[in-house]
């Protein structure tokens, strides 16, 4: 019997937790974080209790109460018993939080396979990010119950990488990774032949992109499988037809740039590979220098070191690093110790400050995401533009901050221009992946409006929560 239970990812965009399970073979299609039902109880100075292990997190329905999946030391704050793995291992489509960070909570035996390029952008979170129980994907440090067995040695997680044309071999399943399009590189959609035939897992993707010819070639490995099943992401099923590209964000940006005589701010996510690749050309082209932080030169010299990528390094040609004022703010090398990314590359050539930028703003294309919006007060732009790379917001948290974020952009009369292109399909591309494929079943996840597919298609399951499926 092969059957399908899905723990996140219903009703909601992101959160996938999909159980697949085989006669005696039992893997997790990604393992990530639910941002919406998290949301719904907890923010930034409400959070789920680390003195409770998981416990918060089982109790709010945030990861599923099953048997065999968690660490020792996290069941243990929580008053349960260890208990013995029982999941052969998770398969991680991408590196995008809603889909791989509640791997933090896994029993460091079950193994994780994920891409190549995944497994880099994963180091590259862990280098920037401050330690905490939701972003211990690749190694964690064990939380006894007593302070005094606090400093036992990191453990590392079992990671196996993985390419296009490999095949993978986990009980009685063997798994075919494709790459797809989506906005950050090395996503995967998977085709896991199981018993029964092929279950097709899109992750999340698109056809609109830079690399279309990725998806293309997934959704033709994929329609040869000829799948029993189908497992497809839904984001922007809800949008019949969206023209944006990223040639349409470069043509935007551009426009803005080079009409520009003062300091061009842009925000995007630094995961994004062909975002970065669009401002880092338009850049050069208006003869700006593209000024980028330290978190994300972290992002940059992995994706350098990938020859598929084609991308420069941090210290590349045209690019400089924009060194924040922290504790004393006299830019002290004593300010940085306790970021050690920063601190790592202090010595670099190409770095610079608001004062800098400062006094020679048309020089600069600066990306400066809306947590750092505090160092507008150092740069004081004059007549600057601000371009949003970014998705417009899609629920009522997202809208406050983005409210707040106009509130700064107001107040330093930057103007405000959006251009970005989706990592999700619309219903037009779905709905082509879909019919290409021609599954025999067909499971929407990681959507909030699933009922939209059975308009188009006669084959639709829509999951619920917790609930197994025989496929």
């Amino acid at each position: 019997m092969v059957c399908l239970t899905f723990y996140g990812g219903v009703d909601e965009i992101g959160g996938s937790k999909i159980l697949l399970e085989d006669q005696d073979t039992k893997i997790f299609l990604d393992f990530g974080m639910g941002f919406g039902s998290r949301g719904r109880f907890f923010e930034e100075f409400l959070t789920p209790r680390t003195a409770n292990g998981i416990g918060d997190f089982l109790a709010m329905d945030l990861i599923p109460d099953i048997q065999g999946v968690y660490r020792t030391d996290l069941l243990t704050h929580y008053g349960r018993d260890p208990e013995k793995p029982e999941i052969d291992a998770v398969i991680l489509s991408h590196a995008h939080a809603d889909h791989a960070n509640y791997v933090s909570f896994l029993h460091e035996s079950i193994p994780i396979y994920c891409g190549e390029t995944t497994k880099s952008i994963l180091e590259a979170v862990e280098e920037q990010s401050r330690r905490g129980m939701e972003n211990e994907v690749l190694n964690f440090k064990k939380r006894p119950l007593y302070r005094k067995d606090y400093r036992k040695p990191a453990v590392k997680r079992i990671f196996k990488t993985f390419r296009t044309g490999d095949r993978i071999k986990i009980g009685s399943l063997e798994i075919e990774p494709v790459h797809v399009d989506h906005s950050v590189p090395g996503a995967y959609g998977f085709i896991i032949h199981t018993s029964k035939g092929a279950v097709v897992y899109t992750g999340d993707l698109r056809l609109h992109g830079s690399n279309p010819g990725l998806t293309l070639d997934f959704m033709e490995k994929a329609k040869e499988s000829k799948p029993i099943a189908m497992i497809t992401e839904g984001t922007r099923i809800n949008i019949e037809k969206d023209d944006s590209t990223e040639q349409t964000v470069y043509d935007t940006a551009r426009k803005i740039v080079n009409g520009s005589s003062g300091l061009v701010i842009a925000d995007f996510n630094f995961k994004d590979v062909d975002r970065f690749k669009t401002f880092y050309e338009i850049a050069k082209e208006s003869d700006r220098t593209l000024v980028i932080g330290f978190k994300h030169a972290c992002f940059l010299e992995r994706y350098a070191s990938d020859k598929k990528l084609d991308v420069p390094s941090s210290d590349g040609e045209n690019i400089m690093l924009f060194k924040p004022k922290l504790a004393t703010g006299t830019y002290d090398d004593a300010d940085y110790s306790n970021y050690q990314f920063i601190k790592d590359r202090l010595d670099y050539p190409n770095i610079l400050t608001a004062d800098e930028i400062k006094r020679n703003q048309k020089k600069y294309l600066i990306v400066l995401n809306f947590w750092y919006f505090n160092n507008l007060i150092d740069l004081k732009p004059e007549n600057g533009e601000y371009i949003h790379s970014l998705s417009e917001p899609f629920n009522e948290e997202m809208g406050i901050s983005f409210e707040r974020m106009k509130n700064w952009i107001d107040y330093f009369d930057l103007r405000f221009s959006q251009a970005h292109c989706s990592g999700h399909a619309p219903r037009y591309g779905l709905n082509k992946i879909i019919r290409e494929i021609n599954p025999g079943k067909l499971y929407p996840v990681h959507t909030e409006h699933p009922e939209i597919f059975r308009k188009y298609f006669d084959n639709v399951i829509i999951v619920k929560k917790n609930i197994r499926f025989d496929i």
